[in-house]
């Protein structure tokens, strides 16, 4: 029985001098438009904390310094990733609070999947405008390039700075209510479709498409639903409710009016006839 005991105790003591720091869990990546978070759990006790490493692959070892014996699960490393098409790993080190003291030479840590910024960050919905030519026989869409996180001299660049001529846009258009949808693959930010049907309302989504990438990250993100006017809109999709109810009050009105005045003016009439027949003299036979 003391044996048991005594291995117990020796087990505990060797828990609390080397393993007293829970090694971080689920550390992943996020990373949109270059914007790139690192993240891990659980959320340390008061006893311990977290800093994170970082390094090209092969390369040496850095430090964020907002990511030193933090309390926090998340660090933001889009400004230490500069080399955009190099490749990075990242450890998370469970570590003593700062200022305090701790036995250990070497922490605790749990490495990061591997993490390619060029490759790998998603890239956001773009935003576009469009125009319809007066003739109605074409529909330009102007495709604004979404911004980064990276900035160069001061200027922030967009993804178009980055891809050049890697970046195209893929656009997905079907006509208003129906659910066959055409695609078209552009290489600029001006497009422009000829073969809609005139007067028709189209409906538009657009999305960066990058073809050199793996196939799950070419692809960014869906931008919001546009879609053209219909030159054939029902009446009621014309014009509101309010403003129908406004003009048939206004029709009724106008109709009481007219109906009023005339029987006023008939009944004038009447009496005005009756009144000539009372005052005109008998005449002799």
């Amino acid at each position: 029985m003391m044996d048991m005991w005594t291995l117990l105790l020796l087990f505990l003591g060797t828990y609390s001098a080397s393993g007293s720091f829970p090694r971080a869990q689920n550390v992943t990546w996020k990373s949109t438009n270059f914007k790139t978070l690192l993240s891990w759990e659980p959320k340390p006790s008061v006893d311990y904390s977290y800093t994170v490493e970082f390094s090209v692959l092969g390369g040496n070892k850095q430090r964020s310094p907002h990511c030193i014996r933090s309390s926090a699960t998340l660090c933001d490393l889009s400004s230490a990733l500069t080399a955009l098409k190099s490749c990075y790993t990242a450890d998370v080190l469970s570590q003593p609070l700062l200022g305090a003291k701790s036995d250990l030479t070497e922490f605790p840590y749990t490495s990061s999947p591997q993490f390619c910024p060029y490759q790998d960050t998603d890239i956001g919905r773009p935003n576009f405008k469009m125009e319809v030519s007066e003739d109605k026989k074409k529909t330009t869409l102007y495709v604004t390039d979404p911004l980064t996180a990276v900035f160069k001299d001061g200027h922030q660049l967009n993804i178009r700075d980055i891809f050049s001529d890697q970046l195209q846009y893929k656009v997905t258009y079907r006509r208003n209510k129906s659910t066959g949808k055409k695609v078209l693959n552009s290489k600029t930010n001006i497009i422009e479709l000829t073969d809609l049907d005139r007067g028709e309302s189209y409906c538009f989504n657009i999305q960066a498409y990058i073809p050199s990438r793996g196939v799950d990250k070419q692809l960014g993100e869906l931008s919001h639903t546009q879609c053209s006017e219909d030159d054939n809109q029902h009446f009621f999709k014309v014009y509101s409710v309010s403003v129908i109810a406004a003009a048939i009050f206004l029709i009724l009105l106008l109709i009481g009016i007219i109906v009023a005045v005339t029987v006023v003016c008939c009944k004038r009439r009447k009496k005005a006839l009756k009144g000539g027949k009372e005052g005109v003299p008998l005449q002799n036979v």
